[in-house]
């Protein structure tokens, strides 16, 4: 499976919807981790960025660059201290998130975790 079938595969943008919902409602209750965030009282915003940007990188449409620019991870979130302890619990609550997700082919999931393990190190700067 390519990356550009997994959007289709998983049932579209109401997938990626549902795992941004699931990851900020762990965010929600960490206090710490929240404390990162520009608006920690309303995530709306950045709900709608994780699901804009996981739909288009797994093959959706491209609303995110098209609203945003290009994605520049890096460079977006070069502003936070992010070590291991931000990876980590960024990884916890997107793993879980995604464990979550019913029915999700086993191929699928596996992609999936080795692309957020693999974002989530390269975040790391400090």
């Amino acid at each position: 499976m390519t990356t550009e079938n997994v959007y289709e595969a998983v049932g579209g943008y109401p997938f990626f919807e549902g795992l941004a919902d699931r990851f900020y409602q762990q965010v929600e209750t960490d206090i710490d981790f929240l404390a990162m965030y520009p608006k920690p009282d309303d995530l709306t915003e950045a709900r709608l960025h994780l699901a804009q940007f996981l739909s288009q990188y797994w093959g959706g449409p491209t609303t995110y660059s098209d609203q945003r620019g290009h994605p520049r991870l890096r460079m977006r979130h070069a502003p936070f201290e992010i070590g291991t302890q931000e990876r980590d619990s960024w990884l916890g609550y997107m793993s879980a998130a995604l464990d979550a997700s019913e029915g999700l082919d086993p191929d699928i999931k596996q992609r999936m975790s080795d692309y957020f393990e693999m974002a989530a190190n390269h975040l790391v700067n400090h």
